[in-house]
């Protein structure tokens, strides 16, 4: 009986430990932020010229692509289209030619997916380190605690995005 009195006593006093803690942790106002990572990957200028940037350097290869696939297209219906003309010889070697053609444009496709990916995320590297800096920043000006990137929700008073995209224009 006694070791259940000490028992309940040594409750009530680790729980009354924990309500004051709580209470004072409550009693200091923690400041919040919220940030969208996903638009200021999209709609902020950083951003958009790292976008502009890839277009520029990747058009003409892009391009070249393109045609390539056209010119292959374009000789598969030449061949589809004189098949019944063209003796079997003829027809084999056309055959293998395409063939060597389409093995050719993957590689030239898979090379240039791998580049292009690579240099993605280069650029979104620097604006996501641009981002970092400046939301450390606003974060430090602003005397917030926390700042948070991704939400289920979070209430507009906190969100921060605008004056973070406002300093990358900067």
């Amino acid at each position: 009986m006694k070791d259940l009195a000490i028992t309940s006593l040594l409750q009530f006093l680790i729980a009354s430990g924990c309500m004051l803690s709580v209470a004072h942790a409550s009693a200091q106002e923690t400041k919040i932020g919220f940030v969208s990572t996903e638009r200021i990957m999209k709609e902020s200028a950083p951003a958009k010229a790292a976008e502009a940037r890839l277009q520029t350097e990747f058009f003409q290869r892009q391009k070249d692509l393109h045609d390539f696939g056209l010119r292959i297209k374009s000789s598969i219906e030449k061949l589809d289209k004189d098949t019944p003309v063209i003796s079997e010889t003829d027809r084999v070697k056309r055959q293998r030619e395409l063939a060597d053609m389409d093995q050719d444009y993957q590689r030239k496709q898979r090379a240039y997916s791998e580049d292009i990916s690579q240099r993605s995320r280069e650029e979104i590297a620097k604006v996501t380190d641009q981002a970092t800096k400046i939301i450390k920043q606003i974060a430090e000006s602003e005397k917030l605690d926390l700042v948070l990137q991704e939400a289920v929700y979070f209430n507009p008073r906190i969100d921060i995005t605008e004056k973070v995209m406002k300093a990358l224009a900067k």
